[in-house]
C-alpha cells in the first residue's frame, strides 16, 4: 500500500490532536509518579514499627501464652473452663502459638538477631505433651508450618543461619506431627477435625470436617516427611486430599462440609471459594510448585475450570456459592476470605481475572475501612462486620504487585497500612475490629496479623527483598509460611507417569497493562494507564455502591467510556457433529475414531465425541482439555482427521468443498472530498490500495461463486465501521445500507454478528482475528434456523496481519474519502488456502501447517487440522 504525501495543513492538524491525546494519556498515567523509593522506604518502615509494636507488646503482657489480648495487657490461651469454645480452642493449644507462627517473619523483616531469639525461646518453652484439644488444620498452618519454615532457615546456609542450632524445630515438628496421625484412622482416610495432643481421639469426637480442613494439609505434611525420612505424614495428607478430590460432582466441584467416616458430603452441599474450601485449591497448585507432581496440577486445572465456569459470576468479578452438582446459585453472599483468590489467580497465571475481583475487594475496603466477614452482593451491604485483621486481601495485592508493578497496588497498601494503623493499634498491641461499622474493638490479637497481614504489607514496599529475586520453588503456606525444598528432597517423576506425561508446557501470558484508547479499538495507539482507568473501573465501584471520590475522577477523560463487562463462559462442553445436527455420544470411542499419539491425540471420526475445552488465560481462544474419557494436559495437541468436515458444514444446497477456501479482497479509497481535489490530491488519494487475502463463512451468502454473488456484492462496497458497536454483538442505533462492516472477532458467536449487520441493512461483516490462521467460521443447524434467511449477506474473516492493514487504511483516509471493497476471484480450496501473507512472507508461500478448529466461533488453540 502506498500512503504517499499528505498536505502540511491537514499533518498539523493531525499533530495538534495526536499532542492533546498523549497529554490525556500521560495524565492518566503520571498520578502514581509520587511512589519514590524514599517513599516506598517510608511506608515500609512504618510497617515495620507497627509490627514490632504487636510483637514486642506480646512478648511483653501474653508471651509464653498463645495470643495477645491487647485491650486488657494480658495474654490468653485456651478456654480451660468452657471446652466447647472452638473459636478459642481450634487455634490456641497451650504452646505459645503467636511465636511459633512469626518465626520466619523475621528473615521477611531482615532481623537475624530476632529471629535467633525466637528459635531459643521456642525450643526452650514450647511442648506439645499438653492436655489441649487443636484443630488439625489450624495446628499444622500455624504451628507444624512454622516450626518448618523456622528449621529451613536456621539450617540452610545464608544470613539466617543459626551455627549452634541442632535441628531442634525440625524434631519439634516430627514430634507434632506424630500427635496429629491418629486424626487420620478413618475409613475415608480424612482426618477428624480436632484431637487431643495427649490423649489421641476423643470418644464423641464430631465425624465432620471441611474440605479446606482436611484437604489443606499437604504442604506442611509432605515437606515434614521430606526432611525427616518419615513417609507416614505425606501418605496420609496425599490420601486425604484425594480422598476429598475423588468425591467431586459430575461437574467437577467439591463441597464444603464432608462426613469423615463415610465420605458423604454433607448438606446443603455448597461451594465455592471461601471459607471452608479455599485452601484445598491453593495446595493443589502451591504443592505442584514446590514438589514438581503434575498430579497436583491437573486438579488444579481442572478444579479451576469448574470454579471459574460456575462460580464466578457473568460480569466476570465475584465468585458465587453455588450448588456443587447443579452450579446453580445457592447464596449472593462473598466472605473476606475469598479475598485470597486473586494472589492464587496470579500465580497461576490468570491475571486479569484476578484483576477484578481484587478492584471489587478494594472497592468493599474504602466503604468500610476494612473487609467485613460476610457481604451480601445483591442487597450490597455487609452482614457480618468484623475484621479480626485477616491478610488475605493484603496477599492478594502483594502478588498483583509483583506481577504488573502498578504503583496502583502500592496506594491499596497505603491505605490498608493508614486503617489498621488508626483502627487496630493500641497501647498494648493490635486489636481486631469487631464491627467496622462503629470501630468497636476486639480484645484479641489473633496470631496471623503478624505472621501474614503484616508480614505480606512489608513485601509490598520493600522491593529489594531478597525473596523478589529468589527464583526457587518457594511457596508461602497458607499461613504465609515460607516453605522450599532443595533438589535432595525432591523425587524423579516415575517412568509409568512419564510415559503418560511426554510432554509438559506450563507457561503464564505476560501481563497486558491497559491502555487508553480513542473509540474503543484496541488497535489505537494509547499510553499505559493505571488499573483505575481501566474501562470497568467505575462499574467495579458500583458493585458495592461506593461514590465516586476526588481521587476517582481524576482518571476520567472525555473520551472515556463505562463498561459493563461480560464474560465468555470459562469452559464449554459438546458433544462433536460433522453436519451441525445432533448426535448421540459416543461413550467409549474406540481408537480407529480416537486414538492417543506421542504428542496428544488424533480423531479420526468427529462424531458423537465429547469435547471439553476451556479457556486460556492469555485470551486468545480455548484449549481442548478432555475427549471423551481421555484428558489432554499441556503441550499435547488433538489432530483432526475426519475428512467429513469437509462434506457436511455448508448449507444443503451448496457443495461445502466450493464453499471452503479464501477470497480475494481490494480495499481502495473512491468519493474523495472535493477540498482534496481542488488541492490537486487526487493521484495520491488513488494510489492508496490495498489487496489482502481474507476466509469465508461456511453460512451466509456464497462469495466463491462469481456467477451467483449476492446481489449487494455485485460491485463496489463501501466499508464502515461502528465505534459504538466495535464487536458487532449488539443492534445497530443506524442504518449501514448496502456497506460491509468491520467488526471484531470474539463476544458473540460469527453468526450473531452477520444477522446484527443483516439487520442494519448491510451486506455483510468483515471481522478482524487477533491471530494470522486461516478462520472459516461454522454455525450449528440451530443456530441457522434462529438466524433466517442470510442467504444474501455474508461474513469475512480478516486474519490479524490483513485486518490491522485495513484499519491502518480507513484511520489514514478518515475525512479524505470512503474505503470501498470489491472482491476478486483468484482463490483457492480452504484445505490449501494460505494463511495471510506476513510482511516477511511473499507471493509462492506455501500453505499454513497450523490451521485451527473452531466450535461454535471459538478458536481451540491446541488442534491442527489435518484435512
Amino acid at each position: 500500500m502506498k500512503l504517499g504525501r499528505f498536505l502540511p495543513k491537514c499533518l498539523a492538524a493531525l499533530v495538534l490532536i495526536s499532542l492533546e491525546r498523549i497529554q490525556c494519556a500521560a495524565a492518566l498515567a503520571s498520578n502514581y509518579s509520587g511512589w519514590t523509593i524514599e517513599r516506598k522506604l517510608a511506608v515500609r518502615e512504618r510497617t515495620r514499627a507497627l509490627w514490632y509494636h504487636g510483637f514486642d507488646n506480646y512478648m511483653d503482657h501474653a508471651f509464653p501464652l498463645d495470643e495477645l489480648t491487647p485491650l486488657s495487657c494480658s495474654g490468653q490461651g485456651p478456654d480451660w473452663a468452657n471446652p466447647a469454645n472452638v473459636a478459642a480452642n481450634d487455634v490456641a493449644g497451650n504452646f505459645s502459638l503467636t511465636l511459633v507462627d512469626v518465626l520466619d517473619t523475621f528473615v521477611v523483616l531482615n532481623d537475624r538477631i530476632g529471629f535467633e531469639n525466637a528459635v531459643k525461646n521456642v525450643i526452650q518453652w514450647v511442648s506439645f505433651d499438653v492436655n489441649t484439644k487443636p484443630q488439625v488444620f489450624e495446628t499444622t498452618i500455624r504451628v507444624l508450618g512454622g516450626l518448618l519454615s523456622g528449621h529451613i532457615f536456621a539450617s540452610q546456609s545464608g544470613p539466617f543461619h543459626l551455627p549452634w542450632y541442632r535441628g531442634e524445630l525440625l524434631s519439634m515438628a516430627h514430634d507434632l506431627g506424630k500427635r496429629l496421625l491418629p486424626a487420620f484412622a478413618t475409613p475415608t482416610g480424612l482426618p477428624l477435625a480436632r484431637i487431643n495432643l495427649r490423649h489421641g481421639l476423643s470418644r464423641g469426637e464430631t465425624l465432620e470436617t471441611c474440605t479446606a480442613g482436611a484437604g489443606s494439609l499437604i504442604l506442611e505434611f509432605a515437606t515434614l516427611s521430606r526432611l525427616t525420612g518419615d513417609e507416614r505424614f505425606e501418605k496420609a495428607a496425599y490420601k486425604a486430599f484425594f480422598a476429598i478430590w475423588n468425591r467431586k460432582s459430575d461437574i467437577g466441584l467439591v463441597g464444603n462440609t464432608i462426613n469423615t467416616w463415610t465420605g458423604d458430603w454433607t448438606s446443603p452441599e455448597v461451594t465455592g471459594i471461601g471459607a471452608g474450601i479455599d485452601s484445598f485449591y491453593e495446595y493443589a497448585l502451591k504443592w505442584y510448585i514446590l514438589s514438581g507432581e503434575t498430579e497436583f496440577l491437573d486438579v488444579w486445572d481442572d478444579a479451576y475450570a469448574s470454579v471459574m465456569r460456575y462460580s464466578r459470576s457473568m460480569d466476570g468479578f465475584w465468585y458465587r456459592l453455588v450448588n456443587m452438582r447443579s452450579g446453580d446459585v445457592a447464596y449472593n453472599t462473598v466472605d473476606s476470605l475469598s479475598a485470597f483468590w486473586p494472589g492464587l489467580q496470579v500465580l497461576a497465571g490468570d491475571v486479569q481475572s484476578a484483576i477484578k475481583l481484587h478492584m471489587a475487594y478494594y472497592n468493599l475496603w474504602r466503604k468500610h475501612s476494612g473487609i467485613p466477614e460476610v457481604y451480601d452482593t445483591s442487597f450490597k451491604q455487609a452482614t457480618s462486620h468484623g475484621y479480626p485483621l485477616r491478610p488475605e486481601f493484603i496477599e492478594s495485592t502483594w502478588y498483583l504487585y509483583r506481577a504488573t508493578h502498578d504503583p496502583y497496588y502500592l496506594e491499596v497498601g497505603e491505605r490498608v497500612l493508614f486503617d489498621i494503623s488508626t483502627r487496630s493499634n493500641v497501647t498494648c498491641g493490635l486489636a481486631g475490629i469487631k464491627d467496622l461499622r462503629y470501630n468497636e474493638r476486639d480484645d484479641r490479637m489473633e496470631s496471623f496479623a503478624l505472621s501474614e497481614t503484616l508480614k505480606y504489607l512489608f513485601l509490598l514496599f520493600d522491593e529489594e527483598n531478597p525473596l523478589h529475586k529468589d527464583d526457587s520453588n518457594y511457596v508461602f503456606t497458607t499461613e504465609g509460611h515460607l516453605l522450599k525444598l532443595g533438589p535432595e528432597h525432591l523425587r524423579e517423576i516415575s517412568p509409568s507417569r512419564r510415559k503418560l506425561r511426554k510432554i509438559e508446557d506450563h507457561q503464564c501470558p505476560a501481563y497486558q497493562p491497559f491502555r487508553s484508547a480513542r473509540g474503543r479499538r484496541v488497535n489505537d495507539s494509547g499510553l499505559v494507564v493505571g488499573i483505575q482507568g481501566r474501562a470497568d473501573a467505575d462499574y467495579s465501584r458500583e458493585l458495592v455502591a461506593l461514590d465516586a471520590n476526588e481521587a476517582d475522577s481524576t482518571h476520567w477523560s472525555h473520551s472515556g467510556w463505562c463498561e459493563r463487562p461480560k464474560v465468555e463462559l470459562f469452559s464449554y462442553d459438546f458433544i462433536l457433529s460433522p453436519n451441525g445436527k445432533v448426535s448421540p455420544e459416543d461413550l467409549s470411542p474406540s481408537k480407529v475414531k480416537l486414538e492417543p499419539v506421542p504428542d496428544g491425540y488424533v480423531i479420526q471420526n468427529v462424531t458423537g465425541i465429547r469435547t471439553h475445552i476451556v479457556q486460556r488465560f492469555d485470551g486468545r481462544g480455548y484449549d481442548v482439555r478432555k475427549l471423551g474419557h481421555y484428558t489432554v494436559r499441556p503441550g499435547q495437541l488433538v489432530y483432526i482427521n475426519d475428512s467429513s468436515l469437509l462434506l457436511g458444514v455448508a448449507s444443503p444446497s451448496t457443495a461445502a468443498i466450493e464453499h471452503f477456501g479464501a477470497i480475494q479482497l481490494r480495499f481502495y479509497v473512491d468519493a474523495v472530498d472535493t477540498m482534496f481535489s481542488m488541492l490537486n490530491m487526487m493521484e495520491t488519494v488513488n494510489d492508496m490500495d490495498l489487496s489482502v487475502t481474507g476466509h469465508v463463512g461456511f453460512f451466509g451468502g456464497d462469495l466463491l461463486d462469481s456467477e451467483e454473488l449476492p446481489s449487494k456484492f455485485q460491485g463496489l462496497v463501501p466499508v464502515y465501521r461502528d465505534d459504538d458497536n466495535e464487536f458487532g454483538c449488539t443492534q445497530y442505533h443506524k442504518s449501514f445500507q448496502d456497506g460491509i462492516l468491520l467488526v471484531r472477532r470474539g463476544e458473540c458467536t460469527f453468526i450473531q454478528k452477520l444477522v446484527e449487520a443483516r439487520n442494519a441493512g448491510a451486506a455483510g461483516v468483515l471481522v478482524l482475528s487477533d491471530e494470522n490462521t486461516a478462520i472459516n467460521p461454522t454455525a450449528n443447524s440451530e443456530d441457522l434456523e434462529a438466524a433466517g434467511d442470510i442467504s444474501q449477506v455474508a461474513i469475512i474473516v480478516l486474519p490479524r496481519t490483513a485486518g490491522q492493514s485495513v484499519e491502518h487504511l480507513l484511520d489514514t483516509t478518515q475525512g479524505i474519502g470512503q474505503v470501498m471493497l470489491s472482491l476478486e476471484h483468484e482463490h483457492q480450496p480452504g484445505v490449501d488456502a494460505e494463511a495471510d501473507e506476513s510482511p516477511e512472507q511473499g507471493e509462492g508461500s506455501k500453505k499454513d501447517p497450523n490451521r485451527i478448529l473452531y466450535l461454535n466461533g471459538h478458536p481451540l488453540l491446541n488442534t491442527r487440522l489435518l484435512v
